[in-house]
């Protein structure tokens, strides 16, 4: 088991000094440490502020915060690194959209789940379809025209509708559909890097796994 999986949430969230919605709706409320004073204290029992730190650590703190955002392991983060580099296009960008395409991170942001966490927790119960087939691997790779349904029993449809219900207002990004009745969402683009919700310098990631 990867130390991502196992690392306290709020802790990552402190350390890199910015929200990762590792907890769903709770990172939205008060109790969230980066709304409380520790906001700028590094996790610890002295709470060391954080510097600005050497080039070598600005980069290193940039690629964690993506890691940890989509609740990545090193080796599974460098392989996509390794994918967005074979690929036309501005490199850092492409690897950020192609971690958005991940279907854990789809699910996510379709609602289905409060968090990433929780989203691969469904995935891998079988809970979810991909045009209409069961697919319990969280990395995979959504495309345009995919379409995500949940398991034809009552109790996975409860389970999707009752969290679609802790937020009435919800709306999916403009390149997911959602079908809160039925329950559905649809591909209906590739995601660009303004989809991509987390506030990080992509190059800065890129030279540090350059190096």
């Amino acid at each position: 088991m990867g130390r991502i999986t196992i690392d306290p949430s709020c802790r990552l969230c402190r350390r890199e000094g910015m929200k990762l919605m590792l907890k769903g709706v709770r990172c939205e409320t008060a109790k969230c440490p980066i709304e409380k004073k520790q906001k700028n204290l590094a996790p610890g029992m002295h709470g060391w502020k954080k510097g600005r730190g050497s080039d070598y650590g600005v980069r290193f703190r940039e690629k964690q915060k993506v890691k940890r955002y989509y609740g990545l392991g090193e080796r599974q983060f460098m392989i996509y690194v390794s994918r967005a580099e074979k690929t036309k296009g501005n490199t850092g960008e492409v690897l950020l959209t192609l971690l958005e395409r991940r279907l854990d991170n789809v699910v996510y942001k379709v609602n289905f789940a409060a968090s990433r966490k929780a989203a691969r927790q469904l995935i891998a119960h079988g809970h979810i379809y991909i045009n209409g087939k069961k697919l319990d691997i969280p990395d995979f790779t959504v495309g345009i025209g995919d379409k995500i349904t949940v398991k034809p029993a009552e109790k996975s449809k409860k389970r999707i509708k009752e969290q679609l219900a802790t937020n009435p207002n919800f709306s999916a990004q403009p390149w997911l559909q959602l079908d809160a009745n039925t329950p559905a969402a649809t591909v209906l683009a590739l995601p660009t890097r303004q989809d991509v919700q987390l506030p990080i310098e992509d190059q800065l990631v890129i030279e540090f796994c350059s190096r």
